[in-house]
């Protein structure tokens, strides 16, 4: 259930950067627009592409690839132990420049 004055749903760059995956919402659209993020398995281009819960986030930070599921939405930036409970990690980052064998 939403807590009173935080929404149902929220935009893919705003939600990125409430998160705590990227420093700025400009760097998280950027990043959007650059066809870097996937919900759901889709590319999404747009900033403004709802997000709801249950929907899974697949991007690049740094030299990991992230996958998240989306489990909650902040009315507001806050710490860093308020982002982690915004979702939940379901790879671990793995270093992109790894390789198996």
């Amino acid at each position: 259930m939403t807590e009173p004055g935080v929404a149902a749903s929220e935009r893919l760059d705003k939600w990125l950067w409430q998160a705590r995956f990227f420093k700025s919402r400009t760097l998280a659209a950027k990043a959007v627009t650059a066809r870097r993020v996937r919900v759901n398995q889709e590319v999404v281009a747009k900033t403004h592409h709802k997000l709801r819960a249950g929907d899974v986030l697949t991007f690049p930070q740094g030299g990991a690839v992230r996958v998240v599921r989306v489990r909650a939405f902040a009315a507001t930036r806050g710490s860093a132990s308020v982002a982690r409970t915004l979702y939940d990690d379901l790879r671990a980052p793995v270093d992109a420049l790894t390789v198996d064998g």
